[in-house]
């Protein structure tokens, strides 16, 4: 008989890290610092904070699943063992999926756009040779994509460390005028702030997409909860220091007035020109959506090897160890929806896909762990943190839905 192609565990605590700070920290952030300062104004670091900290509920949550069921099409396997049921979890693993696509298809429009600021390329050509270049390298082989990933991240960290450094001025006065940061016991002034954490939440999520590629990680147990973690602490790092240059450099109603806040900061600071901030962003772009079609493949792999979908997808090449069946599908998906445009609205809805997911996840482990409290060789965690997770995630639908609602 001949053995099965399996995929290759070739990912590092390192490369984890910077895979999940490369689907976390996306090309969002170079705007949602004004959209923030606008509504929570000089308090704008405590609703990055609260975030954070909600956001943290359900990562753990992941981190501690990852554990327990080390592989690929992470949501999926955790709401079929929560659940005990194969339907739901199909359908789940399926959303995932489409989230990710249609997220892919609505980044890949969107560097189109920056790029013919540049290159005077038919847009039907260009979309179609960077759909099939991204597909490419997720199909080459999980060490080397994750390294153009992870390559592009350094360099998306290091554009927002140089406007963070650049504005090294406002942060030393942070010292002198860090009571300016302290929200007053006012209803008006905390409103603002929770205004602000709805926004800020967003630019957290991406943890989630770490558990996909869980069956190419060394030692995984031991590696990717942790890289879950670690991931997350590095994000709200950057993005205090970030906030608190911006609110101590800028008035906040100018911050928010400006379409490039980042942008708009360095040149205040350097008085010079700041495409390479611009160009930075633009990776960010990019990079996302490789992320996104690296994860989406994998889910449909890991559903093909767990039988939720037909086998053929979950065929995985003998030199690249890849699933390659999947990674062209989810290239010809992500292609064609880019072709076809006007995503912007459904891309959205991808947000409220990708929340009620997160409460599923979170009351799926809750019942696990009511059945399994202390499994070997897995980090866990107590069992009020799904449940606070859940009523989190479950605040953020309702509030997507009133927004859909309302539109």
């Amino acid at each position: 008989m001949v053995a099965k192609v399996t995929l290759k565990r070739t990912l590092s605590l390192p490369m984890m890290v910077l895979y999940g700070l490369g689907t976390t920290i996306g090309a969002g952030i170079y705007a949602l610092v004004g959209e923030i300062a606008l509504v929570s104004g000089y308090f704008s670091p405590v609703s990055f904070l609260i975030a954070s900290m909600l956001a943290g509920f359900t990562a753990i949550s992941f981190a501690e699943l990852c554990g327990r069921y080390p592989y690929a099409a992470g949501a999926a396997i955790y709401v079929k063992h929560g659940f005990s049921s194969k339907r739901l979890s199909t359908i789940v693993g399926l959303l995932v999926v489409t989230a990710a696509v249609v997220s892919s298809a609505a980044l890949l429009n969107g560097f189109i756009g920056y790029l013919h600021q540049f290159i005077g390329i038919e847009r039907v050509l260009a979309i179609i040779l960077v759909a099939t270049l991204l597909g490419g390298i997720a199909a080459w082989g999980i060490a080397e994509s994750v390294t153009i990933a992870s390559l592009i991240t350094i360099i998306e960290i290091g554009g927002l460390l140089i406007v963070i450094a650049v504005s090294n001025s406002a942060l030393a006065e942070f010292t002198s005028r860090w009571k300016e940061l302290i929200p007053p016991a006012d209803i008006t002034s905390w409103q603002g702030i929770f205004l602000g954490v709805f926004l800020s939440f967003y630019a957290f999520i991406g943890f989630e997409d770490m558990v996909d590629v869980a069956e190419e990680v060394k030692d995984v147990k031991r590696i990717l909860p942790v890289a879950i973690l670690l991931t997350l602490a590095i994000t709200t790092i950057i993005y205090l220091l970030l906030m608190i240059t911006a609110v101590f450099s800028l008035p906040p109603a100018e911050l928010a007035s400006s379409p490039a806040p980042l942008v708009y900061l360095f040149e205040y600071h350097t008085g010079r020109n700041a495409t390479v901030i611009s160009i930075i962003g633009i990776l960010a772009i990019i990079n996302g959506a490789l992320i996104q079609m690296i994860m989406a493949s994998r889910v449909l792999y890991g559903m093909s090897s767990r039988g939720q979908l037909p086998g053929l997808i979950g065929i995985v090449n003998k030199r690249t160890q890849t699933p390659v069946i999947a990674t062209a599908m989810v290239t010809a998906i992500v292609l064609a929806l880019a072709l076809i445009g006007r995503l912007a609205s459904l891309a959205q809805f991808t947000s409220l896909i990708m929340l009620c997911i997160f409460s599923l996840v979170n009351l799926a482990l809750w019942r696990i762990k009511r059945k399994e409290p202390n499994p070997v060789d897995v980090r866990t965690f107590p069992l009020w943190i799904p449940v606070l997770g859940f009523f989190v995630s479950s605040a953020f639908v309702l509030n997507e839905v009133i927004q859909l609602l309302d539109r």
